[in-house]
C-alpha cells in the first residue's frame, strides 16, 4: 500500500456543504430495496457504511468483541475534474477488537481516495476495501480481512435468517423532518468462523455477528449531537435494534428500532416505544470523556439492562475521521438471565457529531 494515496480529512469537513443538498440523492418512500444490487455502493449519495459487529469464543471459550466498519463519502467536490487524482469519493474503515485480557480496545484505521485500485467500493454486491483491508460479499458469504500494526482477522459471515428492513420498508427516519432519513437494512444473527492473530498468537475463533447497511445523502438534524445505538442478537434466535438522536441537553429528538422474534415476525419501532437510561457512567483516562456504558433500554415489549464486556472500549478516531466514539460488545441481561449479545455504540459525548 502506497501511503500518500491516503487521505485524512475529518467527516467535521466531510459534512461541509461543498455542494447544494439538491445535487445528491434524496431518500425517498416507497423505493422498494433490491438485493442484490443493494448489497453494493450507491456512490451518488453523500454517505454509505458498511458495518460489522460481533462476539467470537476461541478454543478455551474466551470471549472478545470485534468490529469492523467501512465509509464512503461523496465530497462532491472537483467531481467535473478529468485527473484520476481527483477525490470524487472518499473511503474510511475502523477495526477493533475488544479482549479483556488487552484491558482497552486495540483499533485501527485506514483512509484513502478511490481508484488506482488501492480503494473502492463496487456497485452490485457488497466488495470494499482500502489496501489489504477488504469486506467482501462472496457465494453468499461475507469475508473480512484486517492487517492492523497490533492485530489481524479474517473472519467469514454467513447468514442464516433474511435480510431485515429496517424502519418502513427500509426507509429509516432520523429525525423530525422527513428528509432526515437514510436507507438501512441489517443481516443479524450472522455465523461467524475465522481467525484472529495478535502478538503473532493465531487463534481460530467461531462466533455471532450483526451487519448494517446504511446510506443517506441528508446530514444530522441542527439539533443532534449524536446518538445510541445497540443491534443485539438474541439468544432465542430474534434480533433487537434500537437508537435515539440526543439534543445538547440529553433531551430525544428522535428514536426508533426494529424487534424480529424467532418466528421471523418484524416489528417496526415507533419513537415513543424507545428510551434509554443509563445505568452507570465510565471516564476515559485517555480522554476524559464520560460515557454511559451500562445502559437499560426500552425497546417496545424488549427491555433489558445492557452490559459491557470491559469498559475501556472507546475509539479515537481523531488521525482519521475526526471523531471519538465508545463502541462495545454488550451483553442484554433481563432479570440478572442473559438474553443476547450485541454492541452498543455512543456517539457526541465529548463534542457534538457532525455527519
Amino acid at each position: 500500500m502506497k501511503r500518500r494515496a491516503f487521505l485524512s480529512t475529518p467527516l467535521l469537513l466531510l459534512g461541509s456543504p461543498a455542494r447544494c443538498a439538491d445535487d445528491f440523492p434524496e431518500v425517498i418512500a416507497g423505493r422498494p430495496l433490491q438485493f442484490p444490487r443493494d448489497y453494493g455502493a450507491h456512490p451518488d449519495f453523500r454517505n454509505e457504511w458498511w458495518y460489522v459487529t460481533g462476539w467470537l469464543a476461541d478454543a478455551s471459550g474466551h470471549a472478545s468483541g470485534f468490529q469492523v466498519t467501512f465509509f464512503r463519502n461523496r465530497p462532491g467536490v472537483a467531481e467535473a475534474s478529468p485527473s484520476r487524482f481527483a477525490p470524487r469519493q472518499l473511503l474510511f474503515a475502523h477495526a477493533a477488537i475488544g479482549d479483556p485480557r488487552h484491558g482497552r480496545l486495540r483499533h485501527a484505521q485506514r483512509a484513502a481516495r478511490a481508484g488506482f485500485d488501492l480503494a473502492s467500493a463496487l456497485e452490485g454486491t457488497t466488495q470494499v476495501w482500502i489496501g489489504n483491508w477488504s469486506l467482501q460479499l462472496l457465494e453468499g458469504s461475507y469475508r473480512a480481512k484486517i492487517e492492523a500494526p497490533d492485530f489481524r482477522l479474517d473472519l467469514r459471515f454467513t447468514p442464516t435468517q433474511a435480510v431485515l428492513l429496517q424502519g418502513n420498508a427500509g426507509l429509516s427516519r432520523k429525525g423530525p423532518s422527513p428528509r432526515q432519513a437514510s436507507y438501512y437494512y441489517s443481516q443479524p444473527q450472522l455465523t461467524v468462523a475465522g481467525q484472529v492473530t495478535m502478538a503473532d498468537a493465531e487463534a481460530k475463533v467461531t462466533g455471532i455477528a450483526w451487519l448494517d447497511h446504511e446510506w443517506s445523502s441528508e446530514y444530522l438534524a441542527a439539533e443532534a449531537v449524536g446518538w445510541d445505538w445497540t443491534g443485539v442478537n438474541l439468544d432465542d434466535g430474534g434480533a433487537l435494534m434500537a437508537f435515539r438522536m440526543r439534543e445538547p441537553a440529553g433531551a430525544v429528538l428522535w428514536a426508533g428500532g426494529s424487534h424480529r422474534t424467532p418466528d421471523g415476525r418484524v416489528r417496526d419501532l415507533a419513537p415513543q416505544e424507545i428510551q434509554f437510561t443509563p445505568q452507570r457512567t465510565w471516564r476515559s483516562p485517555h480522554t476524559q470523556i464520560e460515557y454511559p456504558v451500562a445502559m437499560s433500554v426500552r425497546a417496545g415489549d424488549v427491555q433489558c439492562v445492557l452490559d459491557p464486556l470491559m469498559d475501556d472500549q472507546e475509539l479515537d478516531a481523531r488521525a482519521g475521521t475526526g471523531v471519538i466514539y465508545w463502541e462495545g460488545a454488550v451483553r442484554a441481561v433481563q432479570a440478572e438471565r442473559q438474553i443476547g449479545r450485541g454492541y452498543l455504540e455512543l456517539t457526541g459525548y465529548g463534542k457534538p457529531l457532525k455527519l
